[in-house]
């Protein structure tokens, strides 16, 4: 059984990531300006603290990958 299939895949998918990070431009920068917002100092980034914002992030990208895979 060759794996190259999901090699091939993958590439594609990483290929893809910079044209789908530019469609969601608005929430990648609302979520880095939350993470830099609660890691100033000496801080430490925990869980669940930008949640909110990671959510958004991602929905982003799920919804820009289905567009893209039509």
């Amino acid at each position: 059984m060759s794996g190259s299939n999901a090699w091939t895949r993958s590439r594609e998918r990483m290929r893809l990531f910079p044209e789908l990070f530019a469609q969601c431009a608005g929430e990648a920068a609302t979520y880095g300006r939350c993470v830099a917002a609660t890691t100033t100092g000496r801080q430490e980034l925990r869980k669940d603290m930008c949640a909110k914002e990671f959510e958004a992030l991602k929905t982003c990208f799920t919804n820009a990958a289905k567009r893209k895979a039509k």
